[in-house]
């Protein structure tokens, strides 16, 4: 066999895996048909008071509010420790002001090597005054923070899902401090 030949037939049996592999994805995902609707709109769920499910993974009551300038809002809704040694904090970037915000690019932080990938929320640390030691958002090998990127402006009204990730403190650490440079300091608690 040439090596041509064998490259090709590689290629081959590749892409019948991956085709077999969405197939069976989009399987899966089907409805059956035998779905019963449910009795109620979808935008109705969200006033009826139900608890969010267990995918949201958010509560309705955030666990910090933090204010910053021009009417922009963070609701921190979750803070959950991974197994692989790393904490997650989602929230929401609100805009309560009544115009559209630039948001602000110190949120990003003054690291040079942050600062180089767009805005996001690199500027934020997680201190545990216990143990004395602040934790800074992840990179990835490229430098680029673990954190929500590419946005410049919210309009008023609008929000914006986010998230942060650091690196775990102890276990024994079960609440610690969030500060995002031109918002005020919360108390946050951890779970998991």
């Amino acid at each position: 066999m040439s090596i041509r030949f064998t490259s090709t037939a590689r290629r081959g049996t590749v892409a019948l895996a991956v085709a077999a592999g969405l197939a069976f994805g989009v399987a899966g995902c089907g409805s059956g048909g035998d779905d019963k609707k449910p009795d109620t709109p979808a935008s109705a769920s969200k006033s009826s008071g139900s608890d969010p499910s267990a995918q949201e993974g958010q509560s309705d009551e955030p666990l910090a509010e933090l204010k910053g300038s021009n009417g922009l809002v963070l609701d921190i809704t979750s803070a959950t420790r991974d197994s692989g040694g790393f904490i997650t904090v989602n929230g929401s970037l609100k805009n309560d002001g009544a115009n559209s915000i630039a948001v602000p690019s110190a949120l990003s932080g003054n690291e040079t090597e942050i600062i180089r990938n767009g805005r996001s929320l690199g500027g934020a640390t997680l201190v545990d005054s216990k143990g004395k030691k602040r934790y800074y958002v992840l990179r990835d090998t490229d430098g680029r923070p673990l954190t929500t990127t590419g946005f410049s402006t919210i309009r008023s009204g609008d929000d914006l899902a986010v998230f942060m990730q650091f690196p775990a403190p102890p276990t024994t650490t079960t609440e610690v401090s969030f500060e995002l440079p031109t918002f005020a300091v919360a108390t946050i608690k951890i779970s998991g």
